[in-house]
């Protein structure tokens, strides 16, 4: 994981903030820049360190081959991160410690936030319902 470091870098051919490879880039449907063919050199390198594009590139990749990768019936968040860590032919496997540990606690994180979104709108409506 990049950590959300944002500049044009490639770790052992792994590119971008999702540290994409060309392999998924070409599974994901070769986007690119707007003007830009994917025959160009640079259409993988570009398109991956452009965060609108990679998002849309792995958003191509996750409906291509979304698929229930941890056996229990329905495809979430969990499933697509083993998806897009380990690929569509191994995400059964097992991730990585540091992935795992990371991609928990953000995981952990956005359901908190879900929960304080969904207590807000009742305690609004309470307190309007009480002064009336």
């Amino acid at each position: 994981m990049s950590g959300c470091n944002d500049t044009a870098i490639c770790v052992n051919g792994a590119c971008g903030i999702f540290r994409i490879t060309e392999g998924y880039w070409v599974e994901g449907g070769k986007l690119t820049l707007p003007n830009e063919t994917p025959l160009s050199k640079r259409a993988f390198i570009n398109c991956v360190n452009q965060p609108l594009c990679a998002a849309n590139t792995i958003q191509s990749y996750m409906y291509k081959h979304g698929q229930d990768c941890n056996g229990d019936d329905h495809i979430d968040c969990l499933d697509f991160g083993a998806l897009h860590k380990l690929g569509n032919l191994k995400c059964r496997g097992e991730l990585p410690y540091i992935f795992a540990k990371v991609f928990n606690s953000c995981l952990k994180g956005k359901e908190r936030q879900a929960q304080n979104a969904d207590q807000t709108p009742n305690q609004v409506k309470i307190k309007d319902q009480s002064s009336t």
